[in-house]
């Protein structure tokens, strides 16, 4: 299984019409996209993007439509050239590749899932997930191995001869992920794979893709308008507006301290008590004998725990250390608090 890599957006661009090269200036001056549009009849795509994805972490990209999401994830593996900027892999600028670097760079280091499945409908499910490693030219019987294991793991075991048609929305999105977990690509990339499943389906594949990325420690890059699915997944969010990133963290960071009034707008609603994690809201450790918690924890769970023990505070464990204290006020204002 090959090792994560990082990727690094630098100062990214992206402007659509007949000169966008001329336009990048006054988009760096300030020109907003509505102006852009009514005076130079150019389209905004992105404005100085600048994000930096840890190895085997998963990044997600989050926003309406028409913020830029789409757009940003496209010029990872250069489906989009950008305008001005750089995307850095391993040292090198993705921009600058040759067509032979770039087809060596979407094949072994990139690997995609789609919103609407992008599945080959002649063939079965064994084949759909096999296909990428035959474009590599590996044989049928090292291919339909590897694709195996991964249609297992991705719990379709017994659904291998079967074809797009004879399975669900869920079980079809399944077939797209074990495809590109069997090409052992380093990044994933995921634009809005979920979106088009019924909740429950749609929470279910979360799980799958949690646990999975468990074993794999890929780097994924997950594009979302759900920011329920982006807590949950995210080890760090971006949200996008107008091209633009409005604000970018942990989960913890987006709840407790958004950036301006659109994010506050965003995360109102949110249960804020299955998101915030005790860690984010402990009190140094204190000197009584309590209860402990880990600190990955919801408040939501370390609530429930001092209901459990009939106590009013609980400390705080990391490995095996003490690391906080957490009172029940403490837990009660924070979630109320954010709440309100």
């Amino acid at each position: 299984m090959t090792d994560p890599i990082g990727i690094e957006i630098r100062s990214l661009y992206k402007i659509f019409g007949p000169d966008p090269a001329a336009q990048v200036e006054v988009v760096r001056a300030g020109m907003t996209k509505a102006e852009l549009q009514r005076d130079r009849h150019h389209v905004l795509g992105l404005r100085d993007i600048n994000i930096s994805i840890a190895a085997g972490s998963i990044q997600v990209i989050m926003g309406l439509s028409g913020s830029g999401k789409s757009t940003l994830i496209r010029h990872i593996n250069r489906l989009i050239d950008p305008t001005a900027g750089e995307i850095v892999v391993e040292g090198r600028n993705v921009v600058e590749m040759s067509p032979e670097e770039l087809r060596d760079f979407r094949r072994h280091k990139t690997a995609m899932v789609f919103q609407k499945f992008g599945l080959l409908p002649h063939r079965t499910v064994l084949d759909n997930a096999a296909y990428g490693l035959e474009v590599q030219g590996i044989g049928q019987a090292d291919r339909y191995r590897t694709a195996m294991r991964w249609i297992e793991r991705v719990g379709l075991k017994g659904f291998e001869k079967s074809y797009p048609s004879q399975l669900s929305g869920g079980m079809q999105q399944r077939v797209g992920l074990a495809r590109a977990l069997a090409n052992d690509a380093p990044i994933l990339l995921m634009d809005e794979a979920y979106s088009a499943l019924d909740p429950l389906i749609r929470y279910d594949m979360q799980t799958v893709l949690l646990d999975l990325q468990q074993e794999v420690r890929k780097t994924i890059v997950f594009i979302t308008h759900d920011l329920d699915e982006a807590l949950r997944i995210g080890d760090r969010i971006a949200l996008l507006r107008d091209g633009s990133v409005i604000q970018q963290g942990t989960a913890q960071d987006i709840v407790m301290r958004p950036a301006d009034d659109y994010v506050a707008n965003f995360v109102q609603h949110v249960d804020r008590g299955k998101v915030l994690k005790v860690a984010s809201v402990m009190a140094p450790p204190g000197t009584a004998v309590a209860p402990t918690i880990p600190a990955t924890a919801t408040l939501a769970e370390a609530l429930k725990a001092m209901g459990a023990h009939q106590t009013q505070a609980l400390q705080v464990e990391d490995n095996g250390q003490i690391i906080g204290w957490l009172p029940f006020q403490t837990a009660i204002d924070a979630y109320t608090g954010a709440r309100a």
